[in-house]
């Protein structure tokens, strides 16, 4: 919920100078915005006015956000431009933590970071003139040998806390992650030289050529097939940053080559169930992600897990699922609906299923404990419960997949129930 503040204006008002520079910042931030926009933004405050703080958001909001996910980051630059009197020290703080101490004294918001870099583009101090000649003859040693690379870094950081640039370097590397996966032996038999069984169909037809003299044992092993991947995503509001840049690592899982899933199955849902399948198999990236956008109407909206659930098991689960296909469960756990309906589609999903593996962003927290009534009905329905909020936790996924013991925090969450 947005919060508004009074705004107060100065003795000599510069507004349309002032929206330009703030749809600048909106674009350095990574909103599509034009210069036909800016001046769509001007005329609407000349015509609405500028005497209620509320218009006045919601009037550059239907100007310049164009998507769901772009309310995150034009509600933190409008309240570090215009309704936050501090607002440069706030954004000297996110971006230069280490003026204050070690470590930041609380963590930034979602988007946050990313409207800081927006505003303070070209706002730092430059160095004095002659300040790079300066030397007093000191020479500074530092041993990094112990320290983290750059990417290193950001396989262990939080989606929600990385920055525009951070962003963009994490969905390279998600572009390039491959989540292989072992094949699953059928009892379907075929003809092998290397196989432990006796082909008997086939050693007699070959003794019926030789008229009736066997001469060879053929042996036969069992057949390998490659089970499918299922991928249920929430995308309800306090998924929606963790949601997109998954949609990013399934976006390359799909269109992988030598992963060995049969088909991967991408699916959405928040106050309604979306197949996004079909969508994900464009190369494009970008293409593909704003095709699933336009599909999924429920983009941050509420959450209903039992219904969702519930709609996949009646509607898709014959459909997609077949043997052994393994299911990621992406969600927060955080429903409103019946626990007991909740329980139960969960119990379903999990019977159908080889492997059912729930990927939960609260897990990132040391003190987390199944409290919500949701966790606590879906957590005993679950093979595997691991955290999914960084780089580092897509890529423990290949082992989890494989692993048929691994259990994640299930066990230990289970005690606490």
């Amino acid at each position: 919920m947005v919060e508004h503040i009074p705004l107060e204006l100065p003795d000599d008002p510069k507004l349309p100078q002032n929206i330009t520079h703030f749809a600048r910042a909106l674009r350095k931030a990574g909103l599509p915005i034009g210069p036909g926009r800016v001046i769509d933004a001007v005329e609407a405050v000349a015509a609405t006015g500028f005497t209620s703080k509320q218009d006045f958001y919601w009037t550059l909001h239907a100007c310049f956000v164009t998507r769901p996910e772009h309310r995150t980051v034009f509600a933190q630059v409008f309240r570090l431009y215009w309704r936050d009197p501090r607002f440069l020290e706030h954004m000297m703080a996110a971006m230069l933590p280490a003026i204050r101490g070690v470590q930041e004294e609380r963590a930034a918001k979602p988007a946050e970071k990313r409207a800081a870099e927006a505003l303070l583009d070209g706002m730092l101090p430059e160095p004095p003139e002659g300040a790079e000649q300066q030397d007093d003859g000191t020479e500074i040693e530092i041993d990094a040998s112990m320290t983290m690379s750059r990417d290193e870094r950001l396989r262990s950081l939080d989606f929600e806390q990385m920055s525009t640039e951070e962003m963009a370097r994490a969905k390279r590397m998600l572009a390039n992650l491959k989540l292989p996966v072992r094949p699953i032996p059928s009892r379907r038999y075929q003809a092998s030289p290397l196989g432990t069984r006796a082909d008997w169909r086939n050693t007699l037809r070959s003794a019926m050529r030789q008229g009736g003299e066997l001469q060879q044992l053929h042996l036969r092993k069992p057949r390998e097939r490659w089970p499918n991947l299922i991928v249920l995503c929430d995308i309800s509001g306090s998924m929606s940053q963790y949601s997109r840049i998954i949609l990013h690592f399934l976006h390359a899982v799909s269109n992988a080559k030598g992963a060995g899933w049969a088909k991967v199955h991408a699916f959405t849902f928040g106050t309604r169930l979306t197949n996004i399948t079909r969508h994900l198999k464009q190369r494009d990236v970008d293409a593909a992600l704003a095709a699933a956008g336009a599909e999924a109407q429920d983009w941050e909206g509420g959450t209903r897990i039992g219904e969702c659930l519930h709609a996949f098991n009646r509607d898709w689960s014959r459909r997609v699922m077949g043997q052994g296909a393994v299911v990621l469960l992406i969600t927060d756990g955080l429903d409103r609906d019946d626990p007991e309906q909740l329980a139960k589609e969960m119990q379903r999903l999990h019977l159908s299923a080889r492997r059912l593996i729930w990927l939960n962003p609260l897990l990132r927290w040391d003190g987390f404990a199944p409290k919500a009534q949701g966790i606590r009905a879906m957590l005993p329905h679950v093979d595997s419960f691991r955290a999914g909020h960084s780089i580092a936790s897509l890529e423990d996924l290949a082992g989890v997949i494989s692993d048929r013991e691994d259990m994640g925090e299930k066990a230990r969450l289970l005690e606490m129930l």
